[in-house]
């Protein structure tokens, strides 16, 4: 049997403010031509569906579209919700989606009731909110790893009746190495489960970290299908196409616009020919100038169009003169120190200006409200 293991669509997202449905329907194309191509038998979809709980339409449309292209591909689909969906809206139809290929697993309680597919057993454990699932399961302590364990046990007393066992999950498990775009979900500071709690089945297909992860020969993470965050600028994207009984291949995904981060001064950013590979990047740029040059980002953009991020690390500045009195004073005063600390120089004469008719016209607003 031969599995594709994707996770952490985040259907919906944005990347600092840009839509990045077109590159995730880049990734759905991709997707079905790996079904087609490698004849692929199931689809394990490990969380992370959506962004968050309520989708925007456009998103919902993407996913319905993948669900139908992916079973008329020839593979079933087995998925679980994580952390960012909502267990409930995306379980709806879960009974009558089962009949058609679709089979979703986002009620805790279901976790241990198997996919049974040719030889092999799946089973679904969804997201685990600790605090849900201590009381009608009675666990001894509210956290990760026992509400993980629990599910753990069940599962095997079931599995032992099968052949073969896969199970998908959404979890943080020790070792792992995270990304800046994964929501925290620890509790009393603790976030992972270990990964003796997996020990013993032929193939678990993780879902929560956004970097592809071997914690084991059969315990992995596919990760994001595209960068959502610039801590993820080194990251391969793809899925994990798996044998079970035998070997596992990643399979790279497309990538529409990559992500890259430059640091220096401003001009050498704009003039020096070895940035030229940047131009078509999605940009977090950090200027080094040692006085914080005007209309910065703007220039930024007339060579790199996609610059979505911009801070200053100045070089070699002066330390700034901290403002240590503001009742009292000028509003004017305030905010001509502001200017200076920030930018580490006075603002220009017609900088001036401005601001004083801004400030006037905010009193008089005031004022007259």
């Amino acid at each position: 049997m031969r599995i594709l293991h994707t996770s952490d669509w985040h259907l919906g997202r944005t990347f600092h403010r840009e839509s990045l449905l077109e590159g995730q329907a880049a990734f759905v194309d991709h997707l079905v031509e790996t079904v087609r191509g490698e004849q692929v038998d199931v689809v394990a979809v490990a969380g992370d569906v959506y962004d968050r709980a309520l989708p925007p339409v456009d998103a919902v449309a993407l996913f319905d579209e993948a669900l139908r292209r992916i079973v008329d591909a020839g593979a079933r689909i087995v998925m679980i919700s994580g952390n960012h969906d909502s267990a409930r809206r995306l379980g709806v139809a879960a009974s009558l989606l089962d009949r058609a290929g679709v089979h979703l697993r986002t009620d805790p309680d279901r976790a241990w009731q198997p996919v049974v597919i040719g030889d092999v057993a799946f089973y679904g454990i969804p997201y685990l909110e600790p605090e849900l699932v201590r009381g009608p399961w009675e666990l001894a302590e509210r956290s990760h790893t026992a509400a993980l364990v629990h599910a753990m046990e069940r599962i095997r007393a079931s599995a032992a009746e099968h052949r073969r066992a896969v199970v998908l999950a959404h979890v943080f498990v020790t070792g792992g190495e995270a990304s800046d775009s994964e929501r925290d979900i620890s509790v009393g500071g603790v976030a992972h489960v270990p990964l003796t709690a997996f020990d013993g089945l032929d193939y678990v297909a993780l879902g929560h970290l956004h970097g592809r992860q071997r914690m084991s020969e059969t315990v992995r993470y596919s990760g994001s299908p595209l960068a959502y965050s610039f801590s993820e600028v080194n990251q391969r994207k793809g899925s994990w196409l798996v044998t079970i009984g035998g070997s596992a291949e990643f399979v790279p995904a497309p990538v529409p616009r990559p992500v890259g981060r430059l640091k220096g001064e401003l001009e050498d950013l704009l003039t020096a020919p070895r940035h030229a590979a940047y131009e078509d990047h999605w940009l977090q740029v950090v200027l080094t100038d040692a006085v914080r040059p005007k209309s910065a980002m703007d220039r930024l953009r007339a060579r790199f169009p996609h610059t979505l991020a911009l801070s200053f690390e100045p070089v070699g500045a002066a330390p700034a003169t901290r403002v240590t009195r503001i009742h009292g004073r000028p509003e004017t005063e305030v905010a001509l120190d502001f200017v200076r600390e920030v930018r580490g120089e006075p603002a220009s004469g017609d900088e001036e200006d401005l601001l004083r008719q801004a400030i006037e016209a905010a009193r008089i607003k005031e004022a007259t409200a």
